[in-house]
Parts: C-alpha cells; structure tokens; sequence
C-alpha cells in the first residue's frame, strides 16, 4: 500500500465571460485565420440578407411599373429608399452573382473555422497533457481517473464548438449588424434605431438570460458526464470481483440511476434551449411587426415611398440570422464553457513540484536525508528523519505498511518536496538541481508497474527511448524474465493487455525491473521490488541485483526481513522515524 493520502484542490468556478476570454486567448497564433472567416462569413451573410432585399426591389418596381418599360430600364424612384441603379437584367445577374458567392463564402468561412478548432484543439490536448506530466504524481494521486479521461475526450471536443462556432459568429453579429443598421439609417433614424434594439435583444439579452439560467445545469452536467465516465472505468477494472462476489445488479442499478440522473439534467437544458428558441422567434416577430408598422408611419408621413416601405420592412425581417444563430449558442454554450472551465483548470493547477531547469549538472556522488519533515495535509509520514545512503552500497530500510518508507523514495525522486530539512543528492539539495538530472541520475522501481497496451519489448524500452533489441533483451536477462518472455508466442514482440492485465504480478514487477536495468542510472530506489514474487523468484532477483549493480547505489525499501538480505546496512523505520 502506497503512503501517499489522496490530495484534491477544490477551486471556486469563474465567471463565462472570464472563461472565454481564456479560451480566445489560445487564438492568438491563429488570428489571420480568423480575422478571414469573420470577413467571409460577413460578406456571405449580406449577400444573404441583400439578396431578398434586392428582390423586393424588383417586386416592388414590377407591381408598381408596367413591364415593358422596365426591360433595359433603370429601376428608378423619387422619395427615401428608392434604388437609384441597375435595369432588372442586371438586377437578375446580381441575384444570381449572390446567391452563388453566400454559398462559396459560406464554406470558406466554415473551412477557416474548422481548421482553426482543430488546430487549436491538437494545441489545447498537447498543453493539457504537458500540465499532467507536470502535476504528475503528486497532484494527480487519488484523482478520479474516469474524470480525467472525460476531460481530455470529450471536454477538449466539446471546445470545438466555441472555436468553431461561437468566436467568428459573435464578430460577424456585430459588423452585420452595424452594416444594417447603417442601412436602415438611410430610411430612418427611427428605423435604425430599432433594429439596433432587435439585434441587441436577440443576440445579446436573451442569450444572456438563459445563459445565466443554464450555466449550472451545463457545469453540473459535465461533471456528472465525467463521474459517469469514472464508474464506467471502475465498473470495467473490477469485473472480476463484481462476478465473484455476485455485486453485478448492485453495480447495474447504481449505473441505470446514474444515467436517468444524466438523463434529467438533459432534459431540463433542453427544456432551457427550446424555451429560448421560442422567446428569439417571438422577439424577432415583435420587432419584424414593429419595423413594419414604423415604415407605414413614414410612408403616411411622406418620408419613404411604397418601395422603401416594403424594403426597409423585408429588410428588418432578413437580418436577423446572424444573430439568431448568436442566440442560439447560449445553451450549447453553457456546456462548452464548462467543459472550458474543466480543461482550464487543469492547465491553470500548479504543479507540487516545480520543474528545475538551468542549473549546472550534477554527478552522482551520494544521497542523504537530513532532519527531514514530511506531511500529507495533516498527516504527518516524516518526522527529523535523517538517512545517509554512501556510494556503491546497498541500503536497505524495513519497517511496516504506511511507515514512510515509499515517501522517502518519492522525496528522493522530488515527486513532493519536503516541508522541513532537506534532501540531498551529491551534497546539493534536490531541489537546486535540474530536474531531467536527476531523473537521469535516478531509476526508481515502484510497487506496482504500469504497464502500457503494447508490446513487451516497449514496454520495457520506455525506459530507454531508442534501446537496441540486444539492450532490451539484457535487461531482461538480469531481471530474470528473460526465459519467460522467449516461452511466449511472439516473444518480445507479445502485446500485454491494457494496464498488463495478461501477465501476473510477479511478471509486471520483473519488467519493471528490468526497466530500471536498461535505464542504467547510477542510483536505484527500490519499492518493494518483490513483494509479487514467490521466495524462489525473490532469490532470483535479488541474485540479479547483487550480480547487476556493479558500482550503483541501491536504496531497497520492503516490508519482508527476507529481501534485506541483500542489502550491506538495514535501517528500521517506525512512524517515520529511523531506529
């Protein structure tokens, strides 16, 4: 059993404005892609929008003039929002001329976006996964693993969305919008003052509305999705013991009631996005009515004629898609954004330890605790614990389950760092030398090795990124797993099941060993090497480790008298204290 006590920071959730401009931060790189889609998905929208109010032009001038004087002729009329241009051949060519480049432009714009959210999200998946290596182990020990899988899956695609469909439509809204109103200005200021109001209503009040609404279901929603995902993984890793002991219903109904409650949480954010959708359609009618009600005004009045009446009104009503689709992001967004939150946390968490880069290199000399003070919260593990580990030696430290021992080597390979005295390697504080140093200097053999859905061969060579077959099958020999691996199908070249559930115990821990052998480090901490292992293959190993080593320094860390034999001196650990 491991020493370490599971460590959580809990973390008060920022605001959604605040979580997007972190996520439009990481566009940076990528802002001449992006300045191109909004341009393009704003040209393509006005052709959209002038289309029909191009046609109602035609309409208008082919309801109020005979047909035979408008062939050839200019579309011309007195009074405000008359078209001042083009006969209706050239009117029909521009129609066609726009309804040709929405399409192009449309897939542009979509192009640009999709490039952008892909790139970004290969960005985003190599940070976060530069941020685990950091937090790793400390931060990440005890962490609920389904959790983080659910976080560099589906969180990471759900951002997807934002980047490609929230950041450029929320520019585009607003230059469209502006370019309308700009346009209904001409008519009115009357008029373009209410479409300013419409665009501002649909596209920014009412989302903001139900985004305030939504914002915790949509976080309570991701979060329940990721302890889903975690019971899943367990359900999975334990279906060995949930057959044993017959707790397969037990297992099925707690899964059928974690998914009805997913299941709730849906339906009311879908409830949420169609209660929107009603509200913007029925808003973008009310203001439709009131443009058109507005324009009989002026036309009574006298400050528009029959034609601009009719366009300014068509014009009102065919304007509001780009900001419908702003409306209708909120509720996907509220997810998006806590999917954001999610992976942000994980980039933002400091690390225990931090990496130590710059300093000069060190050789391995010795290593020695000094009066160390070691704490899981307020559980103290170490107490002015003090320990010289001379070069060339074997040291050995036995005590019982949960005494420190595993602790001091996580010390020792600055996976936390001590809260009083110090660790030193070589005379210098772990903590003053660069960190790729000291794993160089380091091979440390855990109580369980994690063993990856590979091949036995790099299984063992993740130890030594590039190794020789001839290297890999040395370390092997002197792990005594060699004769073990030959016995197999394909030998070296055998795929172990995920997490090496194919192989035993005592297999996973010789390929660690093994492992520790091919990296070659001067200095190798031993936890438990052989608590897997039957006394025969006990003595094997130890054998090997006393043949192997040569001129390395082993610190040897067990609970059992028997694997001491190895070492040259044997320290007595009680309540991380040495005796």
């Amino acid at each position: 059993m491991s020493d370490e006590k599971i460590i959580q920071s809990g973390k008060s959730r920022r605001s959604g404005i605040r979580i997007m401009g972190k996520l439009i931060g990481l566009v940076k790189p990528l802002l001449p892609v992006m300045a191109l889609a909004v341009i393009l998905g704003t040209i393509g929208y006005l052709c959209a929008i002038f289309l029909t109010i191009t046609a109602a032009y035609g309409l208008m001038h082919i309801l109020m003039e005979p047909v035979g004087e408008l062939i050839g002729l200019s579309i011309g009329s007195s009074g405000a929002g008359a078209f001042p241009g083009p006969g209706l051949q050239t009117l029909f060519i521009a129609l066609i001329v726009m309804a040709v480049m929405r399409g192009i432009l449309h897939y542009g714009e979509q192009y640009c976006n999709h490039f952008i959210a892909f790139k970004l999200l290969a960005i985003i998946r190599h940070k976060v996964f530069a941020s685990l290596r950091k937090l790793c182990p400390a931060k990440l020990e005890g962490r609920d693993k389904g959790n983080l899988i659910s976080v560099i899956t589906s969180d990471i695609e759900l951002l997807e969305v934002f980047y490609a469909h929230t950041i450029s439509p929320i520019a585009i809204a607003v230059l469209t919008s502006l370019v309308m109103i700009l346009f209904l200005g001409r008519f009115s200021p009357a008029a373009a003052v209410l479409a300013l109001a419409g665009y501002v209503v649909v596209g920014v009040a009412v989302p903001l509305y139900y985004g305030s609404r939504g914002a915790e279901p949509g976080m309570e929603f991701r979060n329940e999705f990721g302890e889903l995902n975690a019971f899943i993984l367990d359900s999975l890793r334990g279906l060995d013991e949930t057959i044993q002991y017959g707790q397969g219903e037990k297992r099925r109904e707690e899964m059928g009631e974690r998914s009805v409650r997913l299941g709730r949480m849906q339906d009311k954010l879908n409830l949420l996005e169609a209660s929107q959708r009603s509200v913007t359609n029925l808003v973008i009618l009310l203001f439709s009515f009131l443009m058109l009600f507005l324009m009989i005004g002026l036309r009574q009045s006298g400050s528009v004629d029959l034609t601009g009446m009719a366009v300014g009104t068509v014009a009102m009503m065919g304007s509001f898609g780009p900001v419908t689709a702003l409306a209708s992001l909120s509720n996907n967004l509220n997810q998006t954004l806590a999917s954001g939150e999610r992976v942000l946390s994980i980039l933002e968490e400091k690390p225990v330890t931090e990496e130590v880069k710059g300093k000069g290199e060190v050789e391995f000399a010795d290593a020695e605790a000094d009066g160390v003070d070691f704490a899981y919260e307020d559980e103290q593990i170490l107490k002015d614990y003090s320990i010289e580990i001379p070069k060339g030696k074997v040291t050995g430290i036995h005590g019982a389950s949960g005494s420190g021992k595993s602790t001091l080597l996580k010390l020792l390979m600055r996976f936390w760092d001590v809260r009083g005295g110090q660790i030193r390697i070589s005379g210098r504080d772990v903590r003053e030398i660069n960190t790729s140093n000291l794993r160089e200097m380091e091979s440390y053999v855990t109580q369980e090795t994690c063993l990856f859905h590979d091949s036995i061969a790099n299984n063992i060579a993740v130890a030594k990124p590039g190794a020789s077959r001839e290297e890999i099958m040395e370390a092997a020999k002197k792990a005594s797993i060699h004769d073990f691996i030959m016995s197999l199908p394909k030998g070296y070249d055998t795929e172990v099941g995920e997490l090496g559930d194919t192989l035993s115990g005592g297999e996973k821990q010789r390929i660690g060993i093994a492992r520790a052998f091919l990296h070659d480090a001067p200095f190798v901490l031993l936890d438990e090497p052989t608590s897997n292992l039957d006394s025969l293959n006990e003595g094997i190993i130890l054998k090997s480790l006393k043949e192997g080593k040569g001129d390395k320094t082993v610190l040897l860390v067990s609970h059992r008298k028997s694997t001491m034999n190895l070492a040259d001196v044997v320290y007595e650990i009680d309540n991380g204290r040495i005796s």
